[in-house]
């Protein structure tokens, strides 16, 4: 179980660079990792919790950069709707989680170039419709970070203020679906605080990532993102058989 630990943390550190600089992937990297040490169901609250504490150190690592705006407009709607989806989530069966996650990865690399490809440009209605989507889809299935990427971009923020805006939006989602797991009794205390170590893993990650936003290619780190969301699918498509 220690080795796992480790494994965990280890993961944590990279997942934390890697989402420091490409805003997404945590969620992509650690999430079979979790169900593998934890199983399925502990490791969605845990990855949750996690994910706070991330986000939130996101949002520190690039304070000055948040448009406030366009997180409410995402946040407001996308927050009860991750709720409902935490919810959903919930009832289903571990089985079904691995499978409803490996799917929804594997998916998402065509869907995200399809985004990327019609250069689709938002508005701040736009942008709620969007929240209010993917905040559903967080609920469901946890990492959405890939869809939450072209819709703050189509917005029209990049970098820093991409990075920024993005973080304090799905930290308000997160908190969310933590206060739902909570109230389902799906959080106990020893869960909280494995989510609390891994992602205070994943924060120094982020201040790690933060040194390297503005030398590494934008196009490397787009490839790397659809080979995590394809290897972690097919781990979490193997651990539903």
């Amino acid at each position: 179980m220690l080795q796992g630990y480790i494994w965990v943390l280890t993961v944590s550190l990279i997942a934390g660079a890697v989402s420091g600089v490409i805003g997404t992937g945590s969620s992509v990297m650690l999430l079979p990792v979790l169900v593998h040490v934890f199983g399925p169901k502990e490791a969605v609250p845990v990855m949750a919790m996690a994910a706070v504490v991330g986000n939130a150190g996101r949002v520190l690592a690039w304070w000055r950069e948040v448009d406030w705006r366009a997180v409410g407009a995402y946040a407001l709607p996308g927050a009860p709707a991750a709720a409902l989806g935490a919810r959903t989530l919930w009832a289903m069966p571990a089985h079904a989680i691995d499978l409803a996650l490996g799917l929804f990865f594997v998916l998402l690399v065509p869907a995200r170039h399809l985004l990327r490809k019609r250069q689709w440009r938002l508005n701040l209605s736009q942008l709620a419709v969007a929240g209010a989507v993917t905040g559903f889809l967080t609920g469901l299935v946890l990492s959405t970070g890939p869809l939450s990427v072209p819709a703050f971009t189509a917005y029209g923020l990049l970098k820093g203020a991409f990075l920024a805006t993005e973080a304090a939006s799905a930290l308000v989602l997160y908190l969310t679906k933590v206060i739902t797991f909570s109230g389902l009794g799906a959080l106990p205390p020893d869960l909280a605080i494995k989510g609390l170590i891994v992602g205070g893993a994943l924060t120094i990650g982020t201040f790690i990532g933060k040194i390297f936003v503005l030398r590494l290619p934008a196009e490397m780190f787009q490839r790397l993102l659809d080979c995590l969301m394809l290897l972690s699918g097919v781990a979490l498509l193997a651990a539903a058989r």
